[in-house]
């Protein structure tokens, strides 16, 4: 199939899940002169924080630099999980200790409580978000990577209510019509959701609690007051505030030189599938499992809402790059595990923002100057986001980050020389993964 017909005649460079919910100014409304809580970037983590400050009787603003969905928190692939994603940032070397156990525990316990907060939310706003909790298959690259699953299993079920199995290579066609993994973990407590729509709803609640949003009015600068507060000045105009949340993720700027520092911006990218034949969704994907891998370069993927498509995505630039060049390389890595679709054409594609810590943790705390953050969810922050969004809100309100919250921390560490913009340095990164991958690929094969 040459590479100008993998696109279909109606193909969009826009996310597919804009279809059902588009980004628009709707809720938005005139930027106070003063409010309890300013907060900056109205994503996922922005929303929820309103959200619960509104409810517990906090004035609180929301700035957008453009329309309210624009961002990451409408282009991502909508998995939910509780914990089992925290991926390096518990494991690595040097920790077997009894203290790093500890934190162990308490990490995977805040990431059960980060799939317990979106799921309270969802039920409590009433939100149409097409959450389904139908689990998530982890397919194993090779044998080593299958060994180093099999080895969490345990801390998993036990610390993360997982209600994790490993599936051998021989029982893989019960998570998924394919032969390209090495067996995998099939996890119980996931799903996945429409990212959109529960973007929209989401909005939607924090406006009708009462937080004042505020689209097309970007953060420009920000000062103490003498008194104590901080004065923000927005490209509307200066507005003062008690507190300031900074909630921009993988868009987060100059404006905040010390959070851009101990971030890295990495682009994922998506593409969609036409409707597929009848009945061959479910064929592929049993049960509409969310499915991801082990690999370096990693893949994502799982069906549409309406089981008529294959949204498939990863990291086919660690930059932005078009869809001319995104999509071939996604229908080449979708077409590797199933093989079925080839000749399946694509209506969509597009790209957004991950941002990643030097730790492999999501962070949420105060910067020296005493703006409170909360971001670097390592590309799984649809969950992550939401919660600590909440934990934020519970902060200010002077509640406790009960029963646990182990991301509650000012230790977010960056490395020297590092300004924030990793592009000359990413294209070398993908490329030493793609050579690891390959290298362990053939490994395994001999």
């Amino acid at each position: 199939m040459r590479q100008a017909d993998i696109f279909h005649p109606d193909f969009r460079a826009r996310p597919w899940w804009w279809e059902w919910w588009q980004p628009s100014n709707e809720l938005s409304q005139d930027p106070p002169r003063r409010t309890d809580v300013l907060i900056v970037g109205a994503g996922y983590g922005g929303l929820s924080t309103a959200l619960e400050l509104a409810r517990g009787g906090s004035r609180a603003v929301v700035l957008e630099r453009g329309d309210f969905g624009t961002g990451a928190s409408t282009r991502n692939g909508g998995m939910v999980s509780g914990g089992v994603n925290l991926g390096k940032g518990i494991s690595g070397k040097n920790r077997d200790s009894e203290a790093w156990q500890v934190r162990k525990k308490a990490l995977l316990t805040s990431g059960v409580e980060s799939m317990t907060a979106i799921e309270d939310i969802i039920a409590r706003e009433g939100l149409q978000a097409h959450f389904i909790r139908h689990g998530r298959f982890m397919g194993a690259f090779t044998p080593a990577h299958y060994a180093d699953l099999a080895s969490r299993v345990d801390d998993f079920n036990a610390l993360a209510q997982a209600g994790a199995e490993m599936l051998p290579r021989e029982r893989q066609r019960e998570a998924i019509a394919s032969d390209y993994y090495h067996g995998g973990m099939l996890v119980a407590r996931a799903g996945h959701l429409h990212p959109a729509c529960y973007y929209g709803g989401l909005l939607a609640a924090a406006h009708k609690a009462g937080a004042i949003l505020c689209a097309q009015t970007e953060a420009l600068a920000y000062g103490r007051k003498p008194g104590g507060g901080y004065v923000v000045k927005t490209s509307r105009g200066d507005i003062e505030a008690s507190d300031v949340v900074v909630a921009t993720n993988g868009y987060t700027g100059d404006v905040t030189p010390w959070l851009k520092r101990r971030l890295v911006p990495v682009a994922s990218h998506i593409i969609a599938t036409e409707e597929l034949p009848a009945g061959l969704g479910e064929a592929l994907i049993p049960g509409s499992r969310a499915i991801a891998d082990t690999k370096r370069v990693l893949t994502y993927y799982r069906l549409s809402p309406d089981g008529k498509r294959l949204i498939f995505g990863g990291r086919a630039r660690f930059t932005q790059a078009p869809p001319e060049v995104s999509a071939p390389v996604l229908y080449r890595y979708m077409t590797d595990r199933f093989p079925q679709l080839k000749g399946t054409r694509i209506t969509h594609a597009w790209t957004g923002n991950v941002a990643f810590a030097f730790d492999w943790l999501p962070h949420m705390g105060r910067t020296p100057d005493g703006l409170r953050y909360l971001m670097a969810c390592n590309g799984n922050g649809v969950a992550m986001m939401t919660y600590l969004g909440r934990e934020t809100a519970r902060k200010i309100l002077g509640g406790s980050n009960a029963p646990a919250n182990a991301f509650d921390s000012d230790d977010f560490p960056t490395r020297p020389l590092y300004g924030g913009d990793p592009s000359w340095v990413l294209p070398w990164v993908g490329a030493w993964y793609r050579m690891r991958d390959w290298w362990d690929r053939r490994r395994a094969a001999a």
